[in-house]
């Protein structure tokens, strides 16, 4: 089987706008919501430690999740998890 028929048969799972929830560790201020496509920002501090940063939001296409992410990196705020919480509705 051609490496292009295998491509064709992969169903990729990202068909549309759908809800993500992000966790970073450190701490971002909610007023970069306009950055990172209208996310809501919730910053949940843990005494001494980093400070954890949970972002949640509709995400149009996979162009738009690459350019948050990009964001929150270029913050140099570590990534500890990505996760699809649904399709938007």
């Amino acid at each position: 089987e051609s490496m292009e028929q295998t491509h064709q048969d992969i169903e990729l799972g990202f068909v549309g706008e759908a809800n993500y929830r992000i966790v970073v560790e450190g701490y971002l201020d909610p007023s970069y919501s306009d950055r990172i496509a209208g996310m809501k920002i919730e910053v949940t501090q843990r005494g001494d430690i980093k400070p954890i940063t949970t972002l949640f939001g509709a995400v149009i296409d996979q162009a738009e999740l690459s350019g948050v992410l990009e964001t929150l990196y270029s913050l140099h705020l570590t990534l500890l998890s990505v996760e699809s919480v649904g399709a938007e509705r």
